[in-house]
């Protein structure tokens, strides 16, 4: 198949292919003489496998170790196992971290009950004495923003 194909039957972007390819995560496709890639099934198997474990917030580098593993079969999977223990731990330190968010949000929240004048917001002055607080402060609220961590 060619990329437009395999592109609609994974749901994945074709640039998202393209990348894959270059991270070496998928392998190199074989070429027609016109030098358009062709993709076979196990390309389509091993882009579900990829996908599947991004959906589930690992990095790109834990998935390299993961095809690894997958390519060697007959090796042992106990490095499988602490790759997903230590994936699972850094899940647990993001919950912790989006709990300390959603309070600190519900705290702001609850210093404007009623509907007032944007002047006397509460809401808006919270974050503006947060903003003052967090300048040059190492404590300062870490981004919530959606991030893959490090390995």
């Amino acid at each position: 198949m060619k990329i437009g194909e395999l592109s609609n039957t994974s749901s994945t972007p074709i640039e998202t292919i393209r990348f894959y390819e270059r991270e070496g995560l998928l392998p190199a496709p074989g070429r027609t003489q016109g030098n358009f890639r062709t993709y076979q099934p196990v390309h389509v198997e091993r882009l579900q496998f990829i996908r599947y474990c991004r959906a589930l917030d690992m990095s790109l580098d834990e998935v390299r170790v993961l095809l690894r593993f997958k390519d060697r079969p007959d090796d042992s999977c106990g490095d499988v196992n602490a790759l997903l223990d230590a994936h699972i731990g850094h899940v647990s330190k993001r919950i912790r971290e989006l709990r300390a968010l959603e309070k600190q949000l519900q705290g702001l929240r609850e210093r404007c009950c009623e509907i007032r004048s944007v002047e006397e917001c509460g809401i808006l002055s919270g974050l503006a004495e947060g903003a003052q607080d967090a300048l040059g402060s190492p404590s300062a609220p870490k981004s919530h923003l959606r991030r893959v961590h490090s390995t």
